[in-house]
């Protein structure tokens, strides 16, 4: 695990475009692991941004998002669906039939995860995995109790998650109480982990993850046990954090190859 410390949210999505555009120049085949969240929406920008003036090709990667509600129609106006179409589908050259997202709809949730995880392991495991964390230290819908070895799932929202959704729905009542989520154990297969935080609201939960101990209570400590994992945060979310941290230039001046391949 590497923390590098940015010095806003801008400069944390900048580096966080770069890490994963440099996976999509290089591998003949990228599988990215997507999330969703206001955190991520920088990162999409940027890698949008790429795509138009730099050429950035996506035409070869295959993409797997970590979660969706249960019972939301991939058209609802809240669906994971709706919001990776809204923030990067649509603006990128990706193989619309290689972008995949759990069916929250489907008929035998179980059955469903079992064929997500077998998609991903079929795709060739995922390349890069893009990472938000929840105010409680969250990754993904693994809530607070996530075994670190879980398997995609159905899981069960804790209130705390279900008040932090909340701006997004109309009332507290209509946030969907069920997720299916790639679990804690799928998400540490991925080759790299790319786990981004900003603002004050997140500085406990990084702190926790970071230099607390590895504990199913808090399921982003899981980054600890990954041997390429980045963890990048901004100034507010690193608020709490004791340990002396590089930042993004000193990492970038010392580009850390070995680490990186």
């Amino acid at each position: 695990m590497k923390v590098v410390l940015a010095s806003d949210p801008v400069e944390m999505s900048a580096f966080a475009a770069r890490f994963v555009a440099r996976r999509v120049r290089e591998v003949s085949h990228p599988v990215l692991g997507l999330a969703t969240g206001d955190t991520v929406l920088g990162t999409y920008s940027e890698l949008i941004r790429m795509h138009r003036e730099e050429g950035l090709d996506f035409s070869a990667c295959t993409t797997f998002n970590l979660d969706e509600y249960v019972g939301l129609s991939p058209r609802h106006p809240q669906s994971y669906h709706t919001a990776m179409e809204a923030s990067f589908f649509r603006h990128v050259n990706l193989d619309r039939g290689r972008t995949f997202l759990p069916n929250g709809t489907a008929p035998d949730l179980l059955l469903e995860a079992e064929r997500y995880e077998a998609a991903i392991c079929q795709a060739g495991g995922v390349t890069v995995q893009l990472l938000g964390i929840g105010s409680n230290g969250h990754v993904a819908f693994n809530e607070p109790g996530s075994s670190l070895r879980s398997r995609t799932r159905v899981k069960r929202l804790s209130d705390q998650t279900i008040r932090d959704n909340a701006r997004f729905f109309a009332s507290p009542d209509e946030v969907p109480r069920y997720v299916l989520t790639m679990g804690v154990g799928t998400i540490g297969e991925a080759r790299f982990l790319l786990l981004l935080a900003s603002g004050e609201r997140k500085a406990a939960a990084v702190r926790a993850a970071i230099e607390g101990p590895l504990t199913a209570m808090c399921p982003a400590s899981m980054v600890q046990l990954h041997p390429h994992a980045f963890v990048v945060v901004d100034r507010a979310a690193a608020s709490q954090l004791a340990g002396a941290y590089e930042t993004v230039t000193q990492v970038e001046s010392d580009p850390y190859e070995e680490f990186l391949n």
